[in-house]
């Protein structure tokens, strides 16, 4: 009786975590992760931004900007500044996730 109890326990336990399902997190509430060739398509995500000006900087001129000036960190956590990219200025904004959006000037 004992040996059915714990492997009827133990077949449960293979079920319950076989059923479980990972999901990709599409939505604004994705935690800040490294995925350095995605961006979460509800950029740019208001939140806690641990990101200094220089590291700002930085992760948008990893990404091709050049010229990278006028940063400030709004009250919604978000980095806005202007920069240039193949010769075009734009305004670009970097989140607490690490997604850079651009809009032209």
């Amino acid at each position: 009786m004992k040996r059915t109890l714990i492997a009827l326990s133990a077949m449960s336990f293979i079920a319950v975590a076989n059923a479980q399902e990972t999901k990709p997190a599409t939505d604004a509430e994705t935690p800040a992760i490294s995925t350095p060739d995605t961006q979460n398509p509800a950029a740019p995500v208001a939140g806690e931004n641990s990101f200094t000006e220089a590291q700002a900087k930085e992760r948008i001129q990893e990404k091709g900007y050049t010229d990278v000036s006028a940063l400030t960190k709004g009250e919604d956590g978000v980095w806005t500044g202007t920069a240039m990219k193949a010769g075009k200025s734009f305004e670009v904004k970097l989140d607490f996730q690490g997604n850079i959006t651009e809009t032209a000037k």
